[in-house]
């Protein structure tokens, strides 16, 4: 965990207008800013990340603002390690607070073809090989020049349902409607450092490393974090109905390890051309890595963030969404044709050079810590300090 911690900063560090939140013992969560080699108090300027993301020009805010010194930077992350936190030691949160935390599905056509396998697999692991073999025999496996809710698309369709292998995944893959829900609840994302869980009941799951952009009440989309977006695959392979508990459980949320504010330096057309590494590594010396490429997103990150929030759906205090991956992992782990899950104590590391490194470790849902410190918390603590 320390290599990657020792990662966390993005590469251009000193030019990147950084956000994020940290608890701080006695006070609860803070919002701060990355100042050279220190983290420096936001609170002044805004009380919770969803009010600052409000401000018309943010980033200047922030570069602006000047705030007390909470903590060093290299102390702070350190003591992010779950396992050897100090009390009296800020450590980091998730940067996003009361914003809803909503995710696009199957936006990649990597992803996309493996989502149709766990579904005519009915979620069992055993029979993904089999499976994925037929499926890409009538398919294919490059659906990248297919525009969704083009005239293509729409005859893609018909050969698909001809052959009676159209799925609800390819409908929001290469159909007009992208795929948009809940990923978990406002103040429930853990941050890098922190464990992340899987359901005790789920025998096969992985990662989604994923860029996460941060979206406010007026629609704009003002800055990029990265994320992990757990997911159950038995689960949701057994029934889409059972997305929910595929995908919100206890701490199956990460998302960090800042959030980098769109300014010069950093735009959305940055996020278009970011390339994500994943790389797993288990207890019993298991290794994967794997890469997600937003160049080969099939619909546009602003197109989703439109089809998230308008005439027909609000978001007051925000939203951050989770951009979906390419990276579906089908490498053996516990046999041939098994293909990837994960383990217990699996250190997960998602990188990207302009968003730094967001790391953590698996553990069961229920193992790990319970969820305890929500929106009602947070006013409490502010209202304590004199923020509200």
């Amino acid at each position: 965990m320390n290599e990657f911690l020792a990662a966390t900063l993005p590469a251009d560090a000193q030019q990147a207008t950084l956000v994020g939140r940290v608890w701080v013992e006695g006070q609860g969560a803070v919002l701060v800013k990355v100042e050279g080699d220190q983290l420096v108090d936001l609170s002044k300027l805004a009380p919770t990340c969803s009010a600052l993301l409000e401000l018309p020009d943010a980033a200047a805010a922030v570069r602006a603002h000047q705030g007390a010194r909470i903590a060093p930077l290299a102390k702070v992350i350190a003591n992010s390690h779950a396992d050897k936190r100090v009390d009296d030691t800020p450590y980091l949160l998730a940067p996003c607070d009361l914003q809803a935390i909503k995710a696009a599905g199957v936006t990649f056509v990597a992803s996309m073809l493996e989502r149709v396998i766990e579904e005519q697999a009915r979620g069992n692991p055993a029979l993904a090989e089999s499976v994925r073999k037929e499926v890409v025999a009538v398919i294919g496996d490059d659906l990248s020049r297919v525009r969704p809710g083009s005239p293509d698309a729409d005859k893609l369709k018909e050969v698909l349902v001809a052959r009676k292998l159209w799925s609800q995944y390819l409908e929001v893959g290469i159909g007009p409607d992208a795929e948009i829900f809940t990923k978990s609840q406002p103040m429930s994302a853990v941050g890098t450092g922190a464990e992340i869980g899987i359901h005790p009941k789920s025998e096969w799951n992985n990662p989604e490393p994923e860029i996460v952009l941060a979206v406010n009440g007026r629609g704009e989309t003002v800055g990029a974090t990265l994320g992990n977006d757990v997911n159950l695959r038995d689960f949701e392979g057994r029934s889409a109905l059972l997305l929910g508990k595929a995908k919100d459980n206890n701490a199956s949320c990460a998302i960090g390890p800042f959030l980098r504010l769109f300014d010069a330096h950093f735009t959305i057309d940055d996020v278009r051309q970011c390339e994500l590494a994943m790389k797993v590594v288990g207890p019993e010396g298991f290794v994967m890595e794997g890469s997600s490429s937003l160049g080969r997103i099939s619909r546009d990150p602003l197109d989703l963030v439109a089809q998230g929030i308008g005439a027909n759906h609000q978001y007051p205090d925000g939203f951050v969404l989770f951009l979906g991956t390419m990276f579906a992992p089908t490498q053996d782990r516990h046999g041939p044709g098994q293909g990837f899950t994960h383990a217990v104590g699996d250190l997960v590391a998602i990188a990207t050079p302009r968003l730094g490194t967001l790391a953590n470790r698996v553990n069961h849902s229920d193992r790990v810590a319970p969820w305890r410190y929500g929106a009602g918390a947070l006013m409490r603590d502010l209202a304590r300090r004199g923020l509200l």
